[in-house]
């Protein structure tokens, strides 16, 4: 995953932590050490965290924490809509704060891994399309789209000029 150490650009912890704090207590829950621990990991990495390394930043934080217990507040974050999950090929699943602009799309690089945020509208035309023509609403923030990256078919197109040739001879190699 792209995981990157410090804090998360934007993103005060405290004002965070404060901000679903708030959002619990609506609810009539609490800040919990698990939720407080996850909440800080996801504020102080940029990127998009599988479970395990969401459960390692936890253990660095609050190592009284169970695994389990991780799990279950990722949940119950998503489920408030402070944090989003993204499944990635191969069954893997993704977390990161939403911020401000809310749940959003992701597009995933098939080779490197990359994952890149895509904005929402990205697909608005797509998903009238579906629910007019066949009647089915589309919510594509919780799977990545798949492709190449831009460094990918970069690499890609270097190496088939170099096996190749003449660029014209590239377009019909790529597809």
């Amino acid at each position: 995953m792209d995981v990157n150490s410090g804090p998360l650009p934007g993103t005060d912890a405290e004002a965070l932590l404060a901000s679903v704090a708030s959002l619990l207590r609506a609810k009539g829950e609490r800040m919990t050490t698990p939720r407080r621990a996850v909440l800080t990991a996801l504020a102080h990495t940029s990127g998009h965290l599988t479970m395990d390394e969401v459960g390692a930043a936890v253990a660095d934080i609050a190592p009284q924490v169970h695994r389990a217990s991780v799990y279950r507040t990722l949940v119950a974050l998503s489920d408030l809509g402070v944090v989003q999950h993204v499944h990635l090929g191969h069954g893997a699943t993704a977390y990161h704060l939403t911020g401000s602009e809310g749940p959003h799309l992701h597009a995933q690089c098939r080779r490197c891994g990359r994952i890149q945020d895509l904005p929402t509208d990205l697909l608005s035309e797509v998903a009238r399309r579906m629910g007019t023509v066949h009647d089915f609403e589309l919510d594509a923030t919780h799977v990545a789209l798949s492709g190449l990256c831009a460094d990918c078919t970069t690499a890609d197109r270097s190496e088939l000029l170099e096996k190749h040739g003449h660029p014209s001879h590239i377009a019909t190699h790529l597809h």
